[in-house]
């Protein structure tokens, strides 16, 4: 079982930035995928960005060149950096672990942490 705990989230004006952090319980935390998703009010949950145990990256196209994600495995932390942030990125963050055993794989989720970008 992995716990995830997401913080980092707040209030934030138009063009600003905000960093977001995932702890995470795992024992071995360096072979778990690990993402980030969003979902906002009355919208499914949708990826943002992923990172493999290898430290592949992938992004959806609305966030590319403005989001980063990252981790360091020596803390079991994952993270998300997010610049020129705009109203359509306001929604719930959630931090998700994935464990692929064979040709399937176990999701973990974290309660989630709000973004809100409003002038």
């Amino acid at each position: 079982q992995v716990q995830l705990v997401e913080s980092g989230g707040g209030l934030v004006q138009p063009g600003g930035s905000l960093r977001l952090s995932c702890s995470a319980s795992a024992s071995i935390f360096s072979i778990y995928n690990m993402g980030w998703y969003r979902q906002a009010p009355g919208k499914q949950r949708d990826l943002v960005a992923t990172i493999t145990t290898g430290g592949n990256t992938n992004y959806a196209d609305s966030v590319k060149g403005r989001f980063t994600v990252s981790r360091d495995n020596a803390k079991n932390m994952v993270y998300l950096q997010m610049n020129s942030l705009k109203p359509e990125d306001t929604a719930n963050y959630y931090c998700n672990a994935r464990l692929w055993v064979g040709l399937s794989f176990n999701n973990y989720w974290g309660q989630g942490t709000q973004v809100t970008v409003s002038s």
